[in-house]
């Protein structure tokens, strides 16, 4: 078989294998998408019961270039597949204190709520935008845009713009720096949270993560953010990308440190010399025996994990007209928050709660005089060998809704529908190592150096996805997947068309 007619796997249905298939075909490859669910979108999903509709996965969509470059690298515009509304207010923050600060568009309506929290704080808000901004077009090539970075690539960044970025401070030093109110400080201080990280041990270029909401705005795909995911699949399939559904993975077969095929979990054996995996890269090295997988699986898996998610899905009666689409409730001690999940290992006591109600823009995901609310709060990873926690998480689900009630929200009487949705679960579902959202975790300063590529020591296996480089979150895996495809056509002396990937250089 020639290099050129020989067909490329893509293991797991996400967004950034979706974005690898859609690449690869473009390049005109035969490309075979498996993935275990009946749903395509990995943790990008949906679930509809009782006349609601929720969004299970991300709820903020951000740098929209990214996913109008890979629709345009296919020939087609984006906005014929989906439409991108702005969110206004990007998200309505809530304080225990019961003050309340909206993140604008307009940013002097911004300006005008920090000013009556703490009027020195606007000249500082001002100048922590700039250096998000500043910090973002320094380290946005070495670290987002080009291939997995080194020490050397710093040499990519002029002497005086890499003197001046912060490579060893915490982002939360960054912000005390900069404004002085508690409450500003948690505000931004939550961007960590982005990555799965604190913002106590985060490194403080994070800040590039509040230059991508605070400055280039928040988007909502009409119909709900899966609405994305299906524009993905949809592109896909336009391209001719074989989609196989239900085709669970368990194991990667492997001859001489080389991929050799795939055995599904339905016993078919299956010819594979090039894959991409979209499966999270430590359980992807899980699924073979192989000794040189076998040694990057106990290195990755001895390396802490991002937080994981624990999430309530419930159809609620009434309207709350004094919430937004997007709102945090914060805790009221955040440092002890993060030490409960990443030093104690256990669900915080009083947790930072964010709660988005989609149907506030698409009035059709909750019956008449209802709402549907995705509540959302940071978990730890799970336990190397974790065991049956069932009544663990209900009793925390009940935990917060009396959260919710001391807040000025009882909605306990008031639920239609409750779904409960637990680190086990999104393991499950995605494959996601330890129930982690976002790989390894970010609570390093050396992070960003410390995240694996996207080409394996195994030959024939590349890797997509939030679990890699660039990083979590939509349009990072995105990027990945492109990425991906890239590599496998430049190992084969091939090159993706023009436009279709951000990247220049490759390793």
């Amino acid at each position: 078989m020639s290099v050129s007619t020989q067909p490329i796997s893509i293991l797991g249905g996400g967004v950034g294998g979706l974005a690898a298939a859609i690449s690869l075909a473009v390049a005109g490859r035969r490309v075979i998408l498996f993935e275990q669910n009946a749903q395509i979108g990995g943790k990008m999903g949906e679930h509809c019961a009782a006349g609601f509709r929720w969004d299970t996965g991300p709820s903020v969509i951000t740098m929209r270039h990214v996913y109008q470059a890979l629709f345009a690298a296919a020939g087609q515009n984006l906005e014929e597949y989906v439409t991108l509304r702005p969110i206004d207010p990007l998200t309505r923050y809530i304080f225990w204190d019961g003050k309340q600060l909206d993140i604008c568009r307009d940013l002097s309506q911004t300006l005008e709520q920090i000013a009556a929290l703490e009027a020195h704080d606007v000249e500082g808000y001002l100048a922590f935008l700039a250096e998000a901004a500043r910090v973002y077009r320094i380290v946005s090539p070495v670290f987002i845009f080009g291939p997995p970075p080194t020490f050397s690539s710093l040499r990519l960044v002029s002497l005086r713009d890499a003197l001046s970025v912060d490579l060893v401070g915490t982002l939360q030093k960054r912000i005390e720096r900069a404004v002085r109110h508690s409450h500003l400080r948690q505000l931004l201080g939550r961007f960590a949270t982005y990555v799965g990280a604190s913002p106590y041990l985060a490194p403080a270029t994070l800040v590039s993560i509040a230059h991508v909401e605070l400055a280039q705005g928040v988007w909502y795909p009409q119909g709900g953010v899966y609405q994305l995911g299906r524009a993905y699949e949809r592109l896909a399939l336009q391209l001719g990308v074989e989609i196989h559904r239900q085709a669970r993975l368990k194991r990667l077969r492997v001859q001489d440190d080389r991929l050799v095929g795939l055995e599904l979990e339905s016993g078919e054996q299956i010819s594979c010399e090039l894959a991409i995996s979209n499966i999270d890269v430590t359980t992807t090295y899980a699924l073979t025996d192989a000794p040189l997988a076998q040694k990057h699986f106990r290195q990755l898996s001895r390396q802490a994990p991002s937080c994981s998610g624990f999430i309530l899905l419930l159809g609620v009666e009434g309207v709350h007209p004094e919430l937004a689409h997007h709102n945090v409730f914060f805790s009221k001690d955040y440092r002890r928050e993060f030490e409960q999940i990443f030093r104690e290992g256990r669900l915080p006591d009083d947790p930072t709660i964010y709660v988005a109600i989609t149907a506030k823009s698409d009035g059709d995901h909750a019956p008449p005089g209802c709402e549907n609310w995705f509540v959302l709060v940071n978990a730890p990873p799970l336990p190397q060998q974790p065991g049956k926690a069932q009544d663990l998480w209900l009793a925390y689900a009940d935990h917060l809704l009396q959260r919710l009630a001391e807040r000025g929200f009882d909605l306990r009487s008031k639920i239609r529908y409750q779904k409960v949705i637990t680190p086990l679960e999104i393991q499950r579902l995605s494959g996601a190592w330890r129930g982690a959202l976002y790989g390894i975790s970010f609570n390093n300063r050396l992070a960003p150096f410390l995240r694996p590529g996207n080409r394996s020591p195994l030959r024939g296996l590349y890797f997509a996805g939030g679990s890699v480089h660039p990083g979590g979150g939509v349009p990072l895996a995105t990027l990945s997947g492109q990425r991906a495809a890239q590599l496998v056509l430049q190992d084969q002396g091939e090159t993706l068309p023009p436009g279709a990937s951000h990247e220049k250089e490759s390793r």
